[in-house]
């Protein structure tokens, strides 16, 4: 759904039963899109959620970069074939980017492959 998308904007809140809410949004062929999903954590700390488009289906969802200050995080799932860089600020620095992008490449993903999806 996200090919050839831009704006992307993901929102969270937490429900009276520790699950978590997502509402993503996104513009194509000049229409906006919304969808919704819920996240089941998984561990203590936050890093491992299983998350639901649709029943029954979840799917893995790995929290694998963090900033300390929370501008951004980083997404990924085990076979390393989709990652999700989330900012706060649509224009993440450049320089903060290439070291999201170092790291991930350290971490088996390709480099290559990763696309910024375009905000305006």
């Amino acid at each position: 759904i996200e090919k050839g998308a831009t704006n992307g904007l993901e929102s969270y809140r937490l429900d009276e039963n520790g699950n978590v809410r997502i509402t993503y949004t996104l513009q194509k062929n000049g229409k906006q899109k919304k969808m919704n999903a819920k996240g089941f954590i998984q561990n203590d700390k936050n890093t491992i959620w299983k998350v639901q488009f649709f029943w029954p289906v979840k799917f893995p969802y790995y929290v694998i970069d963090l900033d300390e200050n929370y501008q951004y995080t980083v997404i990924g799932v085990p076979n390393r074939k989709y990652v999700w860089i989330m900012s706060r600020d649509p224009n993440i620095p450049q320089e903060t980017y290439a070291s999201i992008l170092d790291r991930l490449e350290q971490k088996g993903y390709e480099r290559s492959k990763i696309k910024k999806m375009e905000h305006n």
